[in-house]
């Protein structure tokens, strides 16, 4: 005996793997973004794999935020979920905190760039669309 097991995803979210994605309409700042994406009962999106890097990349049509920030501790990146920075997708020269120049201020959020999927850190006041992230739901079919 065996059962047939699925994934799937609310309305208006896009399955990878075991997880859903949404994608906004709007922009917001890093913490707006993120408490939007809370009230979805998700979070900003954490990045695990190459592929996952690749299927968000073609997802969004502009620069959007994802769950990677040092705001805790400046040079230490983590995962909204509190996991460390392992797998980098860092465009060249990034992160560099604004480079030192005052008009960037701090740079402690981090968005996926035009550039194939490279991350650039910037300022989290930014006002820039994001991305969401939540376990799809797994339904036992029979």
């Amino acid at each position: 005996i065996f059962s047939i097991c699925r994934y799937a995803c609310p309305e208006k979210w896009i399955r990878f793997g075991s997880s859903c994605y949404f994608l906004s309409g709007e922009s917001k700042s890093w913490d707006e973004a993120r408490e939007s994406c809370r009230a979805r009962k998700a979070d900003l999106v954490v990045i695990n794999t190459e592929g996952e890097k690749t299927f968000l990349f073609a997802l969004r049509d502009k620069n959007v935020w994802i769950g990677l920030t040092d705001k805790v501790q400046e040079g230490t990146w983590k995962w909204v979920d509190g996991s460390p920075l392992t797998l980098q997708f860092w465009e060249e020269n990034q992160p560099d905190n604004g480079g030192g120049m005052v008009a960037y201020g701090e740079e402690d959020c981090v968005e996926i760039r035009f550039i194939p999927g490279s991350w650039n850190d910037i300022s989290c006041e930014t006002s820039l669309r994001w991305i969401c992230e939540k376990e799809a739901t797994l339904f036992e079919l029979f």
